[in-house]
């Protein structure tokens, strides 16, 4: 398959597209790299879809809720390992939650700031602090703030589902690496894409049980569906822009490290660098280190049979990380794709070329050069 001749400066990786490959070259190292990685990832994943959903459905509208992370299962034990930090940190998996609040987009965005949706939580609100006089005057005072929560409550909800069909993704494509099913990165990309295409209209809904009865905080009317209006935000604002972090730039407005449009930033994963892993402030060390409890023997063994060893195994698992995220970017862009790759339509060729450049566009200063070894 011959792609549009292209002068753009990474035609290289738009080429690869038409010819069957992705943004990461196949070779045997990436695809033990990126399936291992993504296995560890998958089973993190899951603790962190469960205990986002137990937030949105067991501590919704609660104000102080201090044992969020527990899961509903309070114990001296639990308490003792919390503290000593022996546990998974469902820290980051708010932090995501909230990258996401904060960046929006969709329909699920639209939705959530809509008069519609505004007044169909109220009933929802009402029965919630019915026996809270103190909690009654503070919504009548701010009206605002109880809604705000309701809203945090929705994207924790709707991370967690898409979350428990990623990590169903990872967790397969893991097994079926190991049978011998998936042997070269085409492979992983395509198993990835066909996930996201299976899921891609599965409705996105939330409810919550009130003294007995359910109130509906998305209802199926809002039409809200897996791909476009949850997994494309989270890769906007996980794998894009992201948020910059506490001591790698300078948040004086002066210095101007920080651009002032978000819909500038350039702090996702894609971009990442791999090195300040495990500098404190920095919330992708959280994930790094909850997926180094869940390496497959391979990978371990991999990353045993170089220099350093595990001195720096952080920064290594943030590299397999970083290469997977491009083979789940990949799927991302050649699912959503307006046209057929093999079209000889030249309307259709130039649109499809003109929606390549434009993501191109965006990974002009991303990490993309740099993990193709």
């Amino acid at each position: 398959m011959t792609a549009i001749n292209s002068c753009h400066r990474f035609a290289t990786y738009i080429d690869r597209f038409y010819q069957g490959q992705s943004l990461l070259p196949d070779n045997p190292n990436n695809v033990k790299e990126v399936v291992g990685i993504l296995d560890s990832y998958g089973y993190v994943l899951a603790a962190y879809q469960q205990n986002l959903q137990h937030i949105a459905d067991r501590e919704f509208l609660t104000i102080f809720p201090f044992f969020k992370y527990f899961n509903g299962k309070v114990s001296f034990a639990q308490l003792s390992q919390h503290l000593w930090h022996d546990r998974i940190n469902f820290e980051y998996a708010e932090y995501c939650m909230k990258v996401m609040l904060w960046h929006g987009g969709g329909k699920l965005e639209q939705y959530i700031e809509s008069v519609e949706f505004r007044q169909s939580i109220e009933p929802a609100i009402q029965s919630k602090i019915k026996g809270s006089p103190t909690i009654r005057l503070l919504h009548r005072l701010f009206p605002e703030f109880l809604p705000e929560q309701v809203r945090q409550s929705v994207y924790y909800n709707a991370l967690g589902q898409f979350w428990e069909v990623m990590s169903d993704i990872f967790l397969t494509l893991a097994r079926a690496y190991e049978q011998g099913k998936v042997t070269n990165i085409p492979e992983v990309v395509d198993w990835i894409k066909a996930g996201l295409v299976a899921a891609a209209g599965n409705p996105i809904t939330y409810a919550v049980d009130i003294d007995g009865r359910s109130y509906d905080i998305l209802p199926k009317s809002a039409e809200l569906t897996f791909l476009m209006d949850v997994a494309v935000p989270y890769v906007e604002a996980i794998f894009f822009r992201g948020t910059p972090f506490f001591g790698v730039v300078s948040y004086n407005a002066q210095a101007h490290q920080i651009p002032i449009q978000q819909d500038a930033f350039t702090y996702g994963a894609l971009y990442a660098d791999a090195l300040p892993i495990g500098g404190a402030g920095i919330p992708p060390t959280l994930l790094m280190q909850d997926m180094r409890h869940y390496l497959p023997p391979y990978l371990h063994e991999m990353y045993q049979n170089t220099k350093r060893q595990e001195d720096d195994l952080l920064v290594k698992i943030c590299l397999s990380f970083q290469k997977s995220m491009y083979c789940v970017t990949s799927a991302t862009i050649l699912g959503l794709a307006p046209h057929p790759l093999d079209s000889e339509d030249p309307r259709e060729k130039a649109a499809t070329m003109a929606y390549f450049e434009g993501w191109m566009d965006r990974l002009l200063t991303s990490q993309l050069p740099n993990i193709q070894g």
